[in-house]
């Protein structure tokens, strides 16, 4: 079981190493090895790029920090997937299942679609990525704090679960509608962010990306306990003094929060949050969340640096995420379904 773990760690190393020497720019290795040293030896990466030419450029500002972003990214996506089949049961709930990410799309269609790409508050104004970010964050944590005040009126897992469902639904069809009102361009912008980027996170964001993520998983990571308990049963677990209604809640901050944080940054990822669980527990054989949180959250990084990588091959252009992951994704998914079938 270690072993498996550890091989998992060593993949992640290896795909890490091998999204910053290859990419859509061919560099030669020994280029990319004087960069890396260069910038050790300066102890200057985080706002130093520029001025060192555009080979520096490349490994230091694109490559460095969409590999760090998918490695986080592909945990925490996957993280959430496990915590939410494991709590409602359900092995085919996702991080979109409960409406999250579907609240950061709303978020990006209203600043894209009806406000032409900026935000107006009095004397300020967010133009760009960064009214993206915060609408796609701020779209999610609404969401959220829906699902967390209607987690306190619900007792049953079945019914925040089709709440969320509905949720989703909701906010489909106001992006929909505000699609059908939009104009060409900002129907093509908001696509193109629908599509999934590791590469939309700068050294500069990285900091708070990786800060916000880490506490998601973190705060995944002191669930172990209960969620090993509810594997056997909500009434178990609460003869084990579980506290279900709390779990949940800490449940549904984590998975909030995960998902918020990637969607804000990344757009909406595909699959990854659904299959990477099934993948490690057909790797591990074993539902004990010690050894399965873990495995979870090294395979998402390893099949999103492998997505990453694959999305960045030296071609023409770099090709989008979302046309990638299913092509890894979807067949996990028909065989869970075959096998459960059988």
């Amino acid at each position: 079981m270690k072993s498996r773990i550890a091989f998992l760690f060593f993949l992640v190393l290896v795909l890490f190493v091998l999204n910053i020497f290859i990419g859509s720019v061919h560099i030669d290795a020994a280029e990319v090895v004087k960069v890396l040293i260069g910038s050790l030896s300066r102890l200057s990466v985080f706002g130093r790029v520029v001025e060192d030419g555009p080979t520096a450029y490349i490994v230091l500002g694109s490559r460095l920090p969409a590999a760090v972003t998918a490695a986080l990214a592909g945990a925490g996506l996957a993280t959430s997937g496990l915590l939410l089949q494991t709590a409602f049961h359900n092995p085919l709930a996702g991080p979109s299942i409960l409406g999250i990410s579907s609240g950061a799309n709303l978020g990006v269609a209203i600043v894209m679609l009806a406000l032409g790409g900026s935000i107006t508050a009095g004397m300020y104004q967010w133009t760009g990525y960064l009214a993206v970010v915060g609408a796609a964050f701020a779209g999610s944590l609404l969401i959220m704090g829906l699902l967390l005040l209607f987690s306190s009126l619900l007792k049953n897992n079945l019914m925040l679960l089709i709440t969320g469902i509905m949720m989703g639904y909701i906010t489909s069809s106001v992006i929909s509608l505000l699609n059908f009102l939009a104009s060409v361009d900002n129907i093509q912008s908001f696509l193109i962010w629908g599509m999934g980027n590791f590469n939309s996170v700068s050294l500069q964001q990285l900091p708070i990306f990786s800060s916000l993520t880490i506490l998601g998983l973190i705060l995944a990571l002191l669930l172990i306990k209960p969620l090993n308990a509810i594997l056997l049963g909500e009434n178990y677990a609460t003869n084990l003094g579980v506290n279900i209604l709390h779990t949940r809640n800490l449940l549904l901050l984590a998975t909030g929060l995960l998902t918020a944080v990637i969607t804000a940054y990344c757009g909406p990822i595909a699959f990854l949050g659904l299959a990477t669980p099934h993948v490690a527990f057909l790797l591990l054989g074993t539902s004990n969340h010690r050894q399965l949180l873990p495995a979870t959250m090294l395979m998402g990084a390893v099949l999103a640096l492998l997505c990453n990588l694959l999305c960045t091959l030296p071609s023409v252009t770099v090709i989008p995420l979302n046309a990638v992951t299913p092509i890894l994704g979807a067949p996990v998914i028909l065989y869970i379904i075959m096998k459960r079938k059988a």
